[in-house]
Parts: C-alpha cells; sequence; structure tokens
C-alpha cells in the first residue's frame, strides 16, 4: 500500500484559531510582496510617481542590480515637509480622492509603493516643493524617522538601499546582478516610450562614483509620431523605425496610434511587442493576442511580430485596478480594442504594398565575404599592392590602345576585344523607373534579376507567385464567403455546462466560418455544418482547440487559419515552380502584378519574396567605392 503524502490525511487542530489584527509593519512587508518583487519593481514605482509629479528630466541610478542602491532623481513638483510623513503611509495618495476608482490619469494611485519600499528596505526621500524649503525623511524596515530639513534645488530625490534587507528570505529568490539590472532597463525603456517628451537617464554605480551610463533618451521634439518614431528609434533601434509602417486609426472613441514593422523584420521571440493602454504599459493577453492575430496570415508559428502600439480611451472604459503591478488591465469593451488592432494593422500593411524591409538587403550583403587576406597582413605589414592597382607606363598605354577602337583591321597587331549588346527597346527603360525595375535574366531556373534605377532586384520567383495565388484565392473567398458542408449526421460532443455556454456564445462568429453549432440537450453541442474546404474533419477535436484559444485570448481564429493554411496549401500547388524557365515578358508580368498586390514583399511563411541591392552597396562589393 502506498504511503500517503504529507500533509493529507492529517487530523485538523481542535482548537478554533485566533483572528488577529497584524500590526502596519508585517502588514506593509506583506503588501510588499505584491508590489516590489524584485529590484525593476521599485524602479517602476518610483519612476511613474515622478512621472505623475510632472517631472521632465528622469535619472535612474542602481547598483548591484539593485539589490543595495537604488536612486531617482526628478525635477518634479516635490512635496512640502507635511506631505513626507503622509506619504509614507499606506494608502495615503494625491493622485485620486477614492470616490470613482475608474476616473484614473496616473500612473500610480494605490498608495502602496511608498510605504512597501520602506519596509523592507532603508527609504530616504528628499524633496522640496516651489515656495518651500526642501526636507527630508527616512524609514527604514517600518520604522519611520523624523523630518529634517535638507538641501535639494527642485524636484524629488529617492534612495533605496538594501532592498528586503527586512525579509531575508525574498534575497534567496534573487537572480544575478546582470539579470535583475536587464529587468531595470527593460522597465526604464518601457516607459520612457511611454514618455517621448521626458529625458531619461539610467546609471550603474556599483562599485561608486558615478559609474557608466547604461542608457540616456533625451526628450523628443516636434508633433506626437515624429517624437515617437524618434524614441524607438533610439530605445528599439533605426531599423525597427526605418522597417515599420504608422499606425493610427480610432472606432467608437478609442484610438489606436504607434508602429507596427513589417512581417519580414520579425523576431525569433516576443521581445519587440510593447503595448501601451493610455499611457501605461501593460502586458494583456488580449492585446497580446490581437496583435498575433493580425499577423496570423504573415508569419509562420516560429516568428513573432514587432511593434510599439498605444491605445487610448475614456478611463471609464478600462480598469486597471486588477493587481496591485497594474500591468494588467480589462476593457468594459474586450471586442472594440482587439478588432481596432487586427483590422488597423493589416490595413497598414496593406498600405505597405510590396514593401519588404530593409534588413533583408543589409542580411544578403553581409552573406557576401570577401577575398580573406593572407597571414601576413594580419602581422603589421603594409597591404597588399596589386599590379591592376599600380600598373607601368608601358601597361597603360597598352590599356588605352586596348580600348580604343580599330580604324584599320590589318594595322594593329591585336584586336579589342568585342561584345554585341542590344539597346533595351523604350518601353524596357521605363520600366528599370518602377519599384522591382525590368526583368534582365532568370538564374539557376528560380531567381529572377531584374534592373532598377538605382540597383537591382532578386526575385524568388517561387515564394512571389505563391503570395500572389494566395492572395488572389483570398479575394475570391471574401466575394464569394465561406461555403460549409452539411453533415448527414450531426456529430455530437459532449462539453462541460462552461465550455458549451462559452462556444454557444461565439456561435455566430463560428457560423460566419462555416462552423455551424447548435445547441442538443443538457451540456451537448450538436455540429451541423464545417467548413467545406476543409473537407472531412474531427469536429470534436475542433471544437475543443477552438475552446482553448477562446480561454487563452478570449477569441478565436482557429477556424479561419485552418481555412487560411489550406489556401495557402492550394496556393502552393498552383503558384510557378522552381526549375521552370520563364520568358522576360512572364518576368516582367510576375514584377508589375508584386508591386501591385499588397503582402507580396514576403510569403505566406513570412520570407521575404525579394532582394533588393542599391547600386552603391554593390559597388562597395568590389571597392569601387
Amino acid at each position: 500500500m502506498n504511503a500517503q503524502p504529507p500533509n493529507i490525511g492529517q487530523s485538523r487542530p481542535q482548537s478554533r484559531p485566533v483572528i488577529r489584527q497584524l500590526d502596519e509593519s508585517a502588514a506593509n512587508r506583506i503588501a510588499a510582496g505584491e508590489v516590489v518583487e524584485r529590484p525593476a519593481s521599485a524602479v517602476k514605482e518610483l519612476v511613474e510617481n515622478a512621472l505623475d509629479a510632472g517631472a521632465t528630466r528622469v535619472e535612474i541610478a542602481y547598483a548591484d542590480g539593485g539589490k543595495t542602491l537604488i536612486r531617482i532623481r526628478d525635477d518634479g513638483c516635490g512635496m512640502t515637509d507635511a506631505d513626507l510623513p503622509l506619504a509614507l503611509s499606506r494608502h495615503a495618495t494625491s493622485k485620486i480622492d477614492g470616490s470613482d476608482l475608474l476616473n484614473i490619469h496616473t500612473f500610480g494611485f494605490r498608495g502602496e509603493a511608498l510605504p512597501s519600499l520602506g519596509a523592507v528596505g532603508r527609504l530616504v526621500i528628499t524633496s522640496r516643493a516651489e515656495g518651500f524649503e526642501a526636507a527630508q525623511i527616512s524609514v527604514s524596515g517600518g520604522a519611520i524617522g523624523p523630518v529634517k530639513p535638507a538641501a535639494l534645488n527642485r524636484g524629488t530625490l529617492v534612495e533605496l538601499r538594501d532592498l528586503f534587507f527586512a525579509t531575508p528570505a525574498r534575497l534567496k529568490f534573487m537572480r544575478t546582478d546582470r539579470a535583475e539590472a536587464q529587468a531595470i532597463a527593460d522597465v526604464v525603456k518601457r516607459l520612457a516610450m511611454a514618455e517621448p517628451y521626458v529625458s531619461f537617464t539610467l546609471r550603474d554605480v556599483s562599485g561608486g562614483g558615478d559609474g557608466r551610463e547604461v542608457f540616456r533618451a533625451d526628450a523628443e521634439q516636434g508633433e506626437l509620431f515624429g517624437a515617437l518614431a524618434g524614441r524607438l528609434a533610439r530605445i528599439l533601434g533605426r531599423d525597427f523605425t526605418d522597417n515599420a509602417v504608422a499606425i493610427d486609426a480610432d472606432r467608437e472613441g478609442i484610438r489606436l496610434t504607434g508602429y507596427a514593422a513589417l512581417p519580414t523584420y520579425s523576431r525569433g521571440a516576443a521581445v519587440e511587442q510593447f503595448l501601451f493602454v493610455n499611457g501605461r504599459p501593460v502586458r494583456d493577453k488580449m492585446l497580446i493576442g490581437a496583435l498575433r492575430a493580425a499577423y496570423m496570415d504573415f508569419l509562420s508559428r516560429d516568428r513573432h511580430p514587432a511593434a510599439a502600439l498605444f491605445l487610448t480611451c475614456d478611463t471609464e472604459r478600462v480598469d486597471v485596478n486588477v493587481h496591485p503591478a497594474k500591468a494588467e488591465v480589462r476593457f468594459r469593451e474586450s471586442g472594440i480594442p482587439r478588432g481596432l488592432i487586427v483590422t488597423a494593422i493589416r490595413h497598414a500593411l496593406a498600405q505597405a504594398g510590396h514593401r519588404a524591409s530593409s534588413t533583408v538587403a543589409t542580411a544578403t550583403l553581409g552573406a557576401f565575404r570577401p577575398e580573406p587576406e593572407p597571414a601576413q597582413a594580419r602581422l603589421d605589414m603594409p597591404p597588399r599592392v596589386y599590379q591592376m592597382d599600380r600598373p607601368s607606363l608601358g601597361a597603360i598605354r597598352t590599356s588605352y590602345a586596348a580600348q580604343a577602337p580599330a580604324f584599320d583591321e590589318a594595322a594593329p597587331v591585336w584586336q579589342a576585344p568585342s561584345a554585341r549588346a542590344e539597346a533595351p527597346p523604350p518601353e524596357d527603360r521605363q520600366l528599370q523607373h518602377t519599384p522591382l525595375g525590368a526583368a534582365r535574366a532568370q538564374v539557376h531556373e528560380n531567381y529572377i534579376i531584374a534592373q532598377t534605377e538605382t540597383g537591382m532586384v532578386i526575385v524568388d520567383q517561387h515564394a512571389a507567385h505563391e503570395r500572389l495565388v494566395y492572395e488572389r484565392l483570398k479575394r475570391q473567398m471574401a466575394d464569394r464567403g465561406i461555403a460549409a458542408q452539411a453533415l448527414l449526421i450531426p456529430e455530437i460532443v459532449d462539453l462541460s455546462a462552461g465550455d458549451a455556454a462559452l462556444l454557444l456564445e461565439h456561435a455566430d462568429a463560428l457560423s460566419r466560418l462555416g462552423l455551424t453549432i447548435e445547441p442538443f440537450g443538457g451540456t451537448a453541442i450538436a455540429v451541423r455544418e464545417t467548413p467545406a474546404i476543409l473537407g472531412q474533419i474531427n469536429a470534436a477535436a475542433l471544437l475543443r482547440d477552438v475552446l482553448d484559444e477562446l480561454a487563452d485570448l478570449g477569441d478565436s481564429q482557429l477556424v479561419l487559419a485552418r481555412i487560411d493554411a489550406v489556401l495557402s496549401r492550394m496556393a502552393c500547388h498552383g503558384s510557378v515552380r522552381s526549375g521552370r524557365r520563364m520568358q522576360v515578358d512572364e518576368m516582367n508580368a510576375l514584377l508589375r502584378e508584386m508591386e501591385a498586390t499588397p503582402h507580396s514583399g514576403q510569403c505566406n511563411h513570412g520570407r521575404p519574396t525579394y532582394v533588393e541591392l542599391k547600386l552603391a552597396d554593390i559597388e562597395r562589393l568590389f571597392g569601387r567605392t
């Protein structure tokens, strides 16, 4: 007989437990476990306080990954000597009056951060409000000291030392200094994205002194999109902004702005997905699912889109008081922001047309390798000078003579090499001014070489035509609708009461995709029709997969994704195959159709369909610059 695990089947205590009121110090340490998970959480709370105070410049410094020191300096409105003790009291805040917990316009509002930090660390706050003298207060392990006079020009300076010294068990769960420092940098960068008109400086002062500057973002100038593009370029790199499309759309009082990257500028992990609601950085499953759905048709499952999106709406339509960390939100009408994200991104990507990311060309040029230099070239020796780089006088004369036309065939000892080239027709020269240029050749029976006004284009003919056929099939399906096939004998699927209700709630949406379901008594669901294009399917397995997606994201694109997958396979089999020789007019027709078809810059799996190389880059490869 197997032994029972410990604590199972043991008798409960006979005496009635006594309810006790925890002292304020213990309550603050418990609250700190929810608000301050790690040093990055403390930085987030303190920087948000600075932004709520109207700061235009925020300086952050940390030591040992924030475990021994976190220092935040800002030029905000500051606090008076009377405000400081109150700021260290739980649930004391200047941001709301408590009458309306939905009408919140600030980052913080709970009044828990400062007392929580003071309960688990050594906190010193120095502040000066306009028209008042500077004052300082300290708290260590929950013990608050008196207010003292201090020296400070303006704003607030917060120093947090020895984080979690009062709760040493928490220190055992801290990661390495490098990992904690990276988390701090991520938090600061997210907040910097939300506030492009505020200057941020992040320094690592481990070991003392001024330390080293980890991150710096000066305040941007100009209109919103220009300022946001400048801030994103500084944080994510110029490649992101160069290969992203601007998003500006609204629906029913909710506005979406930001930048979404082209599908060919994708990532192997979801590391460049930044979502903001009313300026607050959030990690919301519903919004992330909407972003994934927007790119569902362009990326394979192992690739992830890159985007920085900002949702703005009336504060009463979104609840930010879901969790003390305030990273999760709940929308009153969740379908509106989700649909807005999907349609706005798809519309912006469609307007990008055949455009592919410039990083594709950069990677292509990087794949070219120059001739390796000999070993002696690396030993402080002068570089090799080729004979062609330093020709003799006789060689120069011979070269000039070889390039001159031969007037008399019998006179010269040698003949100038002849090469006859037909001048391209006028319409061909005009095609060079088109985005993808004029077809010049086909190599390896799969790659089209086209000449443009400023360089050349290499097109993967199979991948390009596959995308064109796929888009054509999708348009036909949208015009005609999704045909449904009625099952001779409806398939009955037994589910739990909650799952059955959830499916029936989305029955209309599923019906538009060709999947018709009806209640069949109790908690059973009857599947009456399935999408004809999918052929014979396991309806029970399909419904359970749909349920998993509904539970995870609140919406399901699974049926549509499977239909698109079938169309993609049809497009693959119906497109120009690799190995087929094409005539010049066929190649040019393919290029023109690519220019007129949205999303033709990437195949159905997110890979680029063409590479554009500028003439200057090609000349640089051959050392002609």
